[in-house]
């Protein structure tokens, strides 16, 4: 009997002081980050992956490489076939200069006949001559001029066609080099060196570990008293009552209530559904993710 009452007395106790660590603080929850799991974009052994756990990336630093010589090699027969299409475009202005200079010299004497038969030294017919055989060279440079130009205007296309083909290879290639796509910590590594990767399998996770959130749930009457942008103050529990507080900033306010979740405390004990909020917190570089945390709002927000 007095074992039972030592036990009660040890459980009541617990729970009046967690009741009074809860009533320092209008919420609690947990911190948490932007994390991207970062996939091949492209098909081929994995040369290298330098994404150790714990590595600390830069925005677009490469840290692998997947297997480009089969694109490569393409690349190369694109751009030949590029220049096998540039060589056969004609030259228009040497092709027709034939037929031009023929126009020039048909015009020249068709002018010499026209002043001959002004001072009746030549007849009509010979001035009609000439008119025939510059209405067939002009014919001939249309016909030349329209050839030429459909020639070239196919060869454009095949050769925009190439040139589409080769960015879309460069554009494969780039793919081959796996950057980060943010500035932070990696967390977990999926892949190694030498095994084959294909597009959309996981290679690592990386999160920014230098703007974390705290994700806290607070009550309905509780709404009133922040708003997006509100500065409120975080505490971060390392345990044993060691708490370090931090600048906060309210960045995300669910819409939709839900129900408390079984982790998370709230000062009305009565009440059954929560909001959800984010708030932003500068990580020092001791805040860690899953690591618990409180809320408190500043007395300007409560007024």
């Amino acid at each position: 009997m007095r074992r039972l009452h030592l036990l009660l007395a040890t459980i009541i106790a617990t729970g009046l002081s967690a009741c009074r660590s809860n009533e320092d603080f209008d919420a609690t929850g947990t911190f948490e980050a932007t994390e991207i799991i970062v996939s091949a974009e492209a098909n081929g052994r994995l040369f290298q992956l330098n994404a150790e756990e714990g590595t600390v990336l830069k925005q677009h630093e490469e840290v692998g490489l997947i297997d480009t010589v089969q694109l490569y090699l393409k690349k190369l027969q694109l751009e030949a076939n590029m220049k096998s299409v540039k060589s056969q475009r004609p030259d228009i202005r040497k092709q027709i200069a034939s037929t031009q200079e023929q126009i020039a010299k048909a015009e020249r004497e068709r002018e010499r006949v026209a002043n001959l038969l002004k001072a009746n030294a030549a007849n009509r017919k010979q001035l009609d001559d000439w008119d025939s055989q510059l209405a067939v060279l002009r014919r001939q440079l249309d016909a030349q001029l329209s050839t030429l130009t459909n020639s070239t205007t196919s060869l454009n296309e095949q050769s925009s066609s190439v040139a589409i083909q080769v960015a879309q290879i460069e554009d494969q290639l780039r793919k081959c080099h796996v950057l980060a796509p943010i500035s932070g910590t990696v967390l977990a590594k999926y892949a190694e060196p030498g095994e084959v990767a294909s597009i959309g399998k996981p290679l690592f996770k990386i999160a920014d570990m230098e703007h974390v959130f705290l994700r806290a749930y607070i009550t309905s009457t509780q709404l009133s008293q922040i708003e997006l942008g509100s500065k409120v103050k975080v505490f971060a529990d390392f345990g044993d009552d060691n708490r370090i507080p931090y600048e906060g900033t309210v960045t995300w306010i669910a819409d939709e209530a839900e129900f408390t979740p079984k982790t998370i405390l709230t000062n009305d004990e009565r009440s059954h559904q929560v909001y959800a909020v984010k708030i932003a917190v500068h990580n020092d570089g001791f805040i860690k993710l899953g690591m618990y945390g409180e809320v408190k709002f500043n007395n300007e927000t409560q007024q």
